[in-house]
Formats: structure tokens, sequence, C-alpha cells
């Protein structure tokens, strides 16, 4: 008798544990079924991948303007991930985004990921999910070839132009402030127009990261070597999408040891 109520216990114990197994089977929030991410599981089912990019960055992001295609290193990156995602790098939607606007359009979902000369810092990772970088730069400064300029000290009581919402401005505040130098700022939607403000005179100073500058060289300006605060750029997509967060990081990371960053580097000419 008393093997029999064992045996009856037993089973009635199997059965609770299976259910409250089945109970548990549920995907975690930020899990799909079968062990997919929803936002990527979403990438699939539209069958597009959206990145926001530059397209007023030469060999970044350009849209040639003969022929309206954006191209550059980071297009090449999307294309990348395209591929990871969907089996088709040209599976990419490319849209224009300034240093203003790429934040907000991640933030309402218009696009999945900003590869768009993003700088890292630790104010940002508090809003957005980062990669790893793949590339690294600092803050320059562009001056007229003619403008007798040779450091940030000459800028003194001067006028630099520099993008909304871009690190830029900061880093050169607090350089000017270890000089003890007073400097107007001038803030843009677009570096085009930083650059034309520079040709009319309205700034005595272009600021951008190095890179960026090197876009907008030409016979009347000259790019001053110093640098400051190291500029990393990584991949930034929603806060909440950590699937397609680690699925960027692990591309960068698997970019980087088979030395294909580095290709895709020096096939724009940016080292």
């Amino acid at each position: 008798m008393k093997k029999i109520v064992y045996l009856m216990l037993s089973l009635i114990l199997a059965a609770g544990l299976l259910v409250a197994g089945c109970g548990s089977s549920t995907a975690p929030s930020n899990q799909a079924a079968g062990g997919e991410a929803p936002e990527i599981k979403a990438i699939k089912d539209r069958g597009v991948l959206k990145v926001g990019v530059k397209v007023d960055v030469p060999k970044f992001g350009f849209k040639d303007p003969q022929t309206g295609k954006v191209d550059g290193m980071e297009i090449d990156l999307a294309r990348k991930l395209a591929k990871k995602i969907l089996g088709d790098e040209n599976k990419i939607d490319v849209q224009g985004v300034t240093a203003k606007t790429r934040g907000p359009l991640l933030d309402n979902g218009e696009i999945d990921l900003v590869i768009a000369t993003f700088t890292i810092t630790e104010e940002r990772k508090q809003s957005y999910n980062f990669s790893d970088p793949y590339f690294s730069d600092g803050v320059a400064l562009m001056v007229k070839k003619n403008s007798g300029v040779q450091s940030l000290k000459d800028l003194n009581g001067k006028k630099i132009g520099v993008a909304q919402s871009a690190t830029s401005k900061k880093a050169l505040i607090d350089e000017a402030e270890k000089q003890g130098l007073k400097i107007q700022f001038l803030e843009f939607g677009t570096y085009p127009e930083i650059k034309t403000a520079l040709d009319s005179g309205r700034i005595d100073c272009f600021s951008v990261d190095a890179a960026i500058l090197f876009g907008y060289l030409d016979d009347s300006t000259t790019i001053l070597p110093d640098r400051y605060s190291p500029q990393l750029y990584g991949i930034a997509s929603k806060k909440s999408n950590t699937g397609l967060a680690k699925l960027a990081n692990d591309t960068v990371g698997e970019m980087k040891a088979s030395g294909e960053l580095d290709q895709l580097i020096q096939k724009w000419g940016l080292k």
C-alpha cells in the first residue's frame, strides 16, 4: 500500500513540474520564439534593413549629386549587416541623418541602426546601444590658408563653426578653458553649411573630426595638425533592441579579427 501511495505522489509531483515547465517556456520579452530577437525577426519580415547614414561626409557616407547614389565606408558596413541578417547586402534602405536627427529617428523606430560617424560617449550610452568602435579619430580645425591661424590659441575671440548636437563643441570648450581662451561658436545643421560659412568669412574655423574635414579640404583651406578629444565611432541601436545590438557588435568584432575592417578603411582612404 505504501508503495502505491509513493507512486501516486511521484506521478502528481511529475505532472506539477511538467505544467510549471510549460508555463515558463514563453520567450523573454526581448527574444522571439526560437531564440531570435523580435527586432531581427521584424527586419526579416520587412525584408529590408533601415539604416541612418551621413550623406554629406565624403568617404563615410556621401550622396553623389549626379547619380543620387549614397556610398562610403559606413554604407559598406550597412551592407555587411544586411547580408548577415537578410542574406543579401543590397537589402538596405539608407536614410540621410545629421548629428541632430539620428538619435530621434532611432527613438521613434524609423530606422533600425545608425552608422553615421556617431561618436561613443558615456552620456550617449545611457540612451542607445553602441557597438565596439569601428573607427577612431580626433576633433580637428580647418581654417583658410590666408587667415594666419596656426593653432587654437590664434582663434581666441574668434568664431568656430560646429555641427548641432556634435561632440566637437564640448571638446573645444574643454581645451579652450585649459588654455584660458574665449571662443565663440556657431552651430549649423549640416557640414556643407559650415564650409560655406567658412568660405564667406562668417566663421573663422570649421571644426569636426579630422577624417570628416578631409572631405571638405580644398586649395583655399588647411587642416591644423592638433587633435582634441579622441572620437570613437560605433554602430548605434535603440536601447531596447539588445539582440540587434549584439549582432552589430559581433559583426564589428568579426571584421576586426579577420582584417576586413582594416581593408574597408584602406579602401576608402581613411588611414
